[in-house]
Formats: C-alpha cells, structure tokens, sequence
C-alpha cells in the first residue's frame, strides 16, 4: 500500500524523554512531524505536514516550540 493514514497519537501520549523531529524526505520532500526516542531512536509518527497550517497544529496540539524541533533527512 502507497498511501496510508496517519495515526494520531492517543490523548495520554507521554513525551517525556521523547524529541520533536520533522522528518523530510530528500527525493520527494515529503515531510512527517513526530516523536524520536532519545534513547532507542525510535520515531514516532504523528502527522503528515503538508503546508504550514499542519506544522501550526502539530506545534499547538503537542506544546512543541518551533525552535524545539529538530529536522531530519
């Protein structure tokens, strides 16, 4: 399957020990907001950021400030 829905994190998602990213494909640009384990590095996908609005939901929704977030590729 190509495409698939993102899951939204349950409403008890605990944070703690847990880094904002925004992974960003280089060859499609494609970008995902989500959690990355500090420990194991294991990422959590949360939404799928297609414009500026989403990233603004994803901030407001998980009290993340954009300078917080970390960028991948």
């Amino acid at each position: 399957m190509w495409f698939r829905k993102k899951q939204k994190a349950a409403p008890g998602f605990d944070k703690t020990g847990m880094d904002p990213v925004l992974r960003s494909s280089i060859c499609t640009g494609e970008q995902v907001a989500g959690f990355k384990d500090s420990k194991t590095g294991k990422f959590h996908e949360i939404a799928l950021i297609r414009g500026e609005g989403d990233l603004e939901r994803f901030l407001e929704e998980y009290q993340v400030k954009r300078d917080e977030l970390k960028k991948e590729w």
